[in-house]
């Protein structure tokens, strides 16, 4: 499970409105026939329209500057194992969306009239994906990119050939073309993958824009808020304030095994990654103390999702060598920064 939290983007760029954003959302509703979209939701309503959703959403900003985020972006990705525990059903991402939000809620340590802020004291929208595209981010177009510049360079060939300014033979150059094409060293479906092409297998995912605000438009609520768990004094009283993203992340994770009676690996915790990127040699020594059944497993998932393991696996503190740490991490780097928020 990777879960960001985005800011809504701001500035002279940026609308200050939440239209932008909503239409990214619509985007996959673009190819679809009007009783296959997917509309968005909240705590208790199905079918919601994006007009709704924006007018909702703006409309909700008292009091904030211009340089406030109007709304957050959550950004739910349950991992290939996680979809197939729920054989990639949007009615049970649907329920884990309404549970997920009220550990939401709870991360804020926050009281509305004396009590706890409830789910109920939020604005928010949320809209499953069903597919993902390549981005230039991802591993198989960075490897496939030196193929892609040779193949980019003759297809600029052939057309100034095609445009007269220059000569050469055609032919020849687009069958240069076409071996390159089967030499890139990623492929699907026999075709090169570049960005922008369709992921296989199950991809859904959960887009969730909140509002800063709450429902009553009076009590912001940011999740980008540096204070944890602490007091401050406002009008005389002693209020609490801020976002444990610790605990919603891992709480996250805790809701959907509980809901999904999913056997969640060590390297698949939250809190694994966390200590990964806090403490490598601490987390290596988690790993290593782990059954041997679940750490070959934790192995299995760490290759399965392209991490680069070093060539021999320490077993003891002297064997905890620097190199082989620096190792583990360029190959985890990417995998997880999607587990931290990114604010």
């Amino acid at each position: 499970m990777y879960i960001t939290i985005t800011p809504q983007k701001l500035g002279t760029h940026f609308n200050q409105s939440s239209s932008d954003f909503v239409s990214y959302l619509e985007k996959e509703n673009e190819d679809r026939t009007l009783e296959n979209f997917e509309y968005f939701f909240n705590q208790t309503e199905n079918d919601i329209k994006p007009d709704r959703v924006v007018a909702e959403i703006d409309s909700n900003t008292a009091k904030l500057k211009r340089s406030e985020p109007r709304f957050y972006s959550i950004t739910v990705n349950p991992s290939r194992r996680e979809l197939q525990q729920l054989s990639n059903n949007s009615e049970a991402l649907r329920r884990y969306t309404r549970e997920l939000m009220h550990d939401y809620v709870k991360a804020f340590n926050r009281e509305i009239n004396g009590r706890p802020i409830r789910v109920e004291d939020i604005k928010y929208f949320a809209k499953i994906e069903l597919t993902r595209r390549f981005k230039g981010t991802d591993r198989e177009v960075i490897a496939n990119q030196p193929i892609a510049s040779k193949i980019q360079a003759l297809k600029d060939e052939v057309y100034r050939i095609q445009t007269g300014t220059t000569t050469g033979n055609l032919q020849a150059l687009q069958d240069k073309i076409r071996r390159l094409e089967q030499e890139a060293p990623h492929q699907l479906n026999g075709k090169r993958i570049v960005q922008g092409m369709e992921k296989p297998g199950p991809q859904s995912h959960i887009h969730i824009i909140v509002s800063r605000k709450d429902q009553s438009n009076s009590i912001s609520l940011s999740p980008g808020s540096k204070y944890k768990a602490s007091e401050v004094e406002f009008n005389g009283k002693q209020i609490k304030r801020g976002f444990d993203r610790d605990y919603f992340f891992s709480q996250a994770e805790k809701t959907f095994d509980r809901l999904f009676n999913y056997e969640r690996n060590f390297i698949e915790q939250y809190t694994s990654r966390r200590d990964f990127v806090k403490d490598t040699t601490q987390f290596y020594k988690n790993l290593l103390k782990l059954p041997n059944p679940e750490r070959t497993a934790a192995f299995k998932l760490m290759r399965e999702a392209g991490i680069k393991l070093p060539p021999t696996v320490p077993v003891n503190q002297v064997q905890l060598a620097y190199k082989a740490f620096n190792a583990l991490k360029r190959g985890v780097g990417i995998a997880v920064k999607s587990s931290s928020i990114s604010i």
